[in-house]
């Protein structure tokens, strides 16, 4: 019932009764002593030059004070216990052996006890809902007998090969004449403004041919098909290193995953660095992938431009990062970006491991 009583009533409640307490047991002493003026007794008697009942008062207050301290002591033991289950849930650990640890609470105290049932009954509905997420993006949705994937694969492969046939090659082009003027006006008594414009010009269109090289990579990514995670992300990590100038560091374990989880966080790691290559303007990149307890984190970090959180919504990376959400709301995981102007961003994405996501439908499915 504690629980239901705030700290301050209940402190006000003790200092209330010890007060009442106090002034009986005195009124009992001057009764036995036949002192008929007990009122005027406790005014008038002192003691350290205080009256007798400002005695009693600082009393019944510290009394109050003792009660609100412990209280909030053993509450905060119980209440902090509960918020450690809550962060929990939030952060995607259902799986934490601490969601089922009873908290330890007075045996009339109720109120303790339904919090940590709820508790227990969310995390149960999660883990619920998360199945059922991750079995329904195992199952190909087929649209005119092709699945969503196919054909934005098809998609993807035509929209780069024509860029590479077209832009890429006239870039390409435009860089060799640029290249010659250069050299032709470096030999000759050409204008220091003019070899100043061309050298801008140069930078420019290597800048234009490293964001290509960035687009068509994501337009035309690496097939995981016969690979595991790891395999794939380091293959397009290679891959990154040589068409792109860029500083790359990683620690990618060999995780084991349902097919389809692994296909989606290898295209959320593709969408990641073509945001970061696209838009980041970074010099260095971190990428982890690690599993601690039932969780999958993946974490990339650059030192790019970096941008305000609060405008995500209007800048330019934004349909990326709403795309890479949607993912991995499927997954029934949750994302954390942490980004500030000027000092790079951090994407963060934890997606829980279901323990026999495929079982429980095979065996429908042998029934």
């Amino acid at each position: 019932m504690i629980g239901r009583i705030s700290r301050q009533m209940l402190s006000l409640y003790a200092a209330f009764s010890t007060f009442i307490v106090i002034l009986i047991t005195l009124f009992s002493y001057f009764h036995s002593i036949k002192q008929k003026n007990w009122m005027l007794e406790l005014i008038q008697r002192r003691i350290f030059y205080i009256p007798l009942i400002f005695h009693m008062l600082l009393i019944s207050l510290l009394i109050g004070l003792f009660t609100f301290l412990l209280v909030s002591i053993v509450q905060k033991s119980q209440y902090g216990k509960i918020e450690e289950k809550l962060r929990l849930l939030a952060r995607g650990s259902y799986e934490s052996p601490l969601i089922v640890k009873s908290v330890p609470h007075a045996d009339n105290d109720q109120f303790i006890d339904e919090v940590d049932q709820d508790i227990i009954r969310i995390r149960t509905k999660l883990l619920a809902m998360s199945k059922e997420l991750q079995l329904l993006n195992s199952r190909p949705q087929l649209m005119d007998g092709e699945t969503k994937e196919e054909i934005l694969e098809v998609e993807r492969h035509r929209l780069a090969r024509e860029l590479h046939d077209s832009v890429s090659q006239q870039l390409f082009a435009a860089m060799m004449m640029l290249s010659a003027l250069n050299e032709q006006a470096q030999k000759s008594e050409t204008p220091e403004m003019f070899r100043k414009q061309l050298v801008m010009v140069t930078d420019i269109i290597n800048a234009s041919q490293s964001e290509m090289r960035a687009l068509l990579l994501h337009l035309r990514p690496v097939s995981l098909e016969g690979k595991s995670l790891r395999q794939g992300i380091e293959q397009l990590l290679k891959e990154l290193q040589t068409k792109i100038k860029i500083e790359l560091t990683w620690d990618v374990e060999d995780v084991h995953l349902n097919n389809s989880i692994e296909d989606h966080l290898f295209r959320i790691v593709q969408e990641l660095l073509s945001n970061t290559l696209r838009h980041a303007k970074a010099k260095e990149l971190e990428v982890y992938l690690n599993q601690v307890d039932d969780n999958v984190l993946l974490r990339l970090i650059d030192d790019g431009v970096g941008f305000d959180m609060s405008e995500n919504e209007n800048k330019a990376g934004s349909y990326g990062l709403k795309n890479i959400r949607e993912r991995v709301a499927g997954m029934g995981g949750i994302v954390k970006i942490i980004s500030f102007k000027g000092q790079g961003t951090s994407v963060e994405i934890k997606v829980p491991v279901i323990k026999e996501e495929v079982t429980s439908d095979q065996s429908n499915v042998s029934g």
